[in-house]
């Protein structure tokens, strides 16, 4: 099991002692990012459709999906309200940036985009499978681990060309606080999902591990625990991102700890401009720096749990 691990982890690693001094690199680094997430999404929609009883199939992974958020979002939302109270970070006076790009509408189309990228491998799956049969969902599960593999690489020199030095990163205690509270939680929620959905503990904490990073964990879940609970995961992850564009304009103001944490991994990308937008310069150092060290959290704890 933990050689398993071992084998998954090591690209990420390799990845992450990759320095990028040019920005051309970088940049080619993030569109390989976001091509392979669509690659694998495609891939994973393929095996989606080689399920037995397909309609039925879905049918109970959207049950368990919204099931894994009610119970999630929940524990969530107590956690960081307490946070709220404890930290009383207000940010009634921070001045808000003028003219901060809103990008909201732009970060709901990609959602949208990637569940595209599942309906349509779901499309090509049928129509391959009707065509050449069922040995072409054997060979996307073994390209998808692949591609899988260089998207970790990729991945982890991301992670360390972030321009976000480990002394800032330390010395941010909000930020820190706000990161342990939503992985503790989380995790806390995923173990009290797992009888509910028929999984086994160490099954909940992995789905539960994601913290937004909707792409990553269906496909870390769906390589070790197949297409549906990978959909599972997807689905739960992406939850996340979209109520987070609901609660940080409605909460930030007198809960900036939820309105932050809430956002999980999101924090340091795609929710940041709302962020940015509605609490104030004072907020994106702490979302920054929770979205970071919970996206440097999420693949090792995925992985650790999947192999227990």
């Amino acid at each position: 099991m933990l050689s398993g691990l071992l084998i998954v982890l090591l690209p990420l690693l390799l990845g992450y002692l990759v320095p990028l001094r040019h920005a051309g690199a970088l940049a080619w680094v993030n569109r390989g990012v976001n091509a392979s997430v669509y690659v694998i999404l495609l891939l994973m929609g393929v095996g989606l459709a080689g399920l037995n009883d397909l309609l039925l199939e879905l049918s109970r992974m959207g049950g368990q999906a919204l099931l894994l958020v009610a119970v999630i979002t929940t524990c969530n939302l107590a956690a960081l309200w307490w946070l709220s109270r404890r930290l009383a970070l207000r940010l009634l006076t921070s001045p808000v940036v003028g003219g901060a790009p809103t990008t909201k509408l732009a970060a709901l189309l990609g959602s949208l985009s990637l569940v595209a990228a599942v309906g349509g491998g779901v499309l090509l799956g049928l129509i391959l499978g009707w065509l050449i049969g069922d040995s072409v969902f054997v060979h996307a599960e073994r390209l998808a681990e692949w591609v899988l593999y260089a998207l970790l690489a990729l991945i982890g020199c991301q992670l360390r060309n972030s321009g976000m030095p480990l002394r800032q990163i330390l010395l941010n205690r909000h930020g820190l606080a706000i990161a342990a509270t939503l992985a503790v939680s989380s995790l806390l929620g995923g173990l009290l999902a797992a009888p509910l959905l028929a999984l086994r503990w160490n099954e909940g904490l992995a789905l539960a591990s994601g913290f937004g990073w909707y792409s990553l964990s269906a496909i870390l879940v769906g390589d070790r625990l197949g297409p549906l609970l990978g959909g599972v995961a997807f689905f739960n992850d992406l939850t996340r991102e979209l109520l987070a564009f609901v609660l940080i304009p409605l909460t930030i103001r007198r809960h900036a700890p939820l309105a932050i944490g809430y956002g999980g991994a999101t924090s340091m990308d795609f929710t940041l401009p709302v962020i940015q937008q509605h609490g104030g310069v004072a907020c994106v150092p702490i979302a920054v720096v929770s979205g970071f060290l919970l996206s440097l959290l999420s693949p090792p704890l995925i992985l650790f749990f999947l192999s227990l």
